[in-house]
């Protein structure tokens, strides 16, 4: 990990891309600007994390198995009620 000094308005460069910019010093809280293309995303870690298990249960298969199709062979029978119905 590089760690590195900066103070209010000053920043750094990442891949001649990304720009951290210290916008704000208030007592333990650091406020930063980020600027970076559109292409490169930019979150919060525990929204990453988020994601990063939100994609990981996507990859796992349901639990419950989808309902079979009826076929020609397993179709109900026409209950008298419906006897006189057309579709």
């Amino acid at each position: 990990m590089l760690i590195l000094s900066r103070k209010t308005s000053e920043s750094i460069v990442i891949d001649g891309r990304i720009h951290v910019k210290i916008v704000r010093v208030e007592g333990d809280v650091v406020k930063i600007g980020i600027e970076a293309p559109s292409d490169v995303p930019v979150h919060r870690q525990e929204v990453y994390e988020e994601i990063q298990r939100n994609n990981q249960q996507a990859l796992v298969p349901a639990a419950a198995p989808l309902p079979k199709l009826l076929t020609a062979k397993n179709k109900p029978a026409i209950t008298p009620a419906l006897k006189g119905i057309k579709s």
